[in-house]
């Protein structure tokens, strides 16, 4: 028995692969569409006043802060969620405060190593976790209690949970991310680039706020690269 299963096994994951590229290409491409036809019927068929410079103008603005991420997060994203779980969460959303944290939580739980098949796996099953529950609770909290328990937090409450709860789930994640990794010198590295990024790069020059994290990525890549043991 144990023969024909680890013969097949490499096999029904090479058969999932394609599976999911095949219809993750396609589900991606379908979301393009859908979230541009909107917008595109009212700047061309309504008379809102927007005009082509209008359209370019917006879209250089935005282009300008939020295309290095476009780089940046796929990149650093692959290697813990692998390419299923890619697309799961880019047609999801809320990566890297939700699905990155419950990508990694599931692969610490099963002891899967991220870049592995299993780690690949764990992922997704994470990721569809975590869309279960966040739907369920959106339906249950926003669409039945929504208003009602708006009104009855406290409003100090709500100022302390909107400042806080994102750095909490970001701090819990790099812990999750630094013992998954279990290296000491990408570790330090990491961390040391983090340390110059935001405390020397960014006060020194705040315009350049907006690529701290293409900084940081790049930079550790590039350290780890060359302290690396050539052995």
């Amino acid at each position: 028995m144990s023969t024909p299963t680890l013969t097949t096994a490499p096999a029904g994951m090479q058969a999932f692969e394609r599976t999911t590229s095949r219809w993750g290409r396609l589900t991606m491409l379908a979301g393009l569409i859908l979230s541009l036809a909107g917008p595109l019927y009212v700047a061309l068929f309504m008379d809102v006043g927007v005009t082509v410079g209008h359209i370019v103008t917006a879209y250089t603005a935005v282009a300008a802060t939020f295309l290095v991420f476009a780089v940046v997060e796929p990149v650093t994203y692959f290697p813990i969620l692998g390419q299923a779980a890619m697309y799961q969460a880019f047609m999801i959303g809320n990566i890297s405060n939700k699905l990155l944290p419950a990508a990694i939580c599931a692969q610490s739980r099963i002891d899967a190593r991220p870049g592995t098949r299993q780690g690949d796996l764990a992922a997704v099953m994470g990721i569809c976790g975590a869309a279960l529950v966040h739907l369920t609770s959106l339906l249950i909290f926003v669409g039945v209690f929504g208003t009602w328990l708006l009104s009855a937090i406290p409003e100090p409450v709500i100022e302390v949970a909107r400042i806080y709860i994102l750095p909490a789930i970001v701090g819990a994640v790099l812990v999750q991310a630094i013992a998954a990794v279990g290296q000491l010198r990408p570790t330090l590295i990491a961390l040391g680039v983090a340390v110059v990024v935001v405390f020397g790069i960014i006060p020194a020059f705040p315009a350049l706020t907006y690529f701290g994290t293409a900084f940081g990525v790049v930079g550790t890549v590039l350290i780890a690269w060359f302290a690396r043991k050539r052995a």
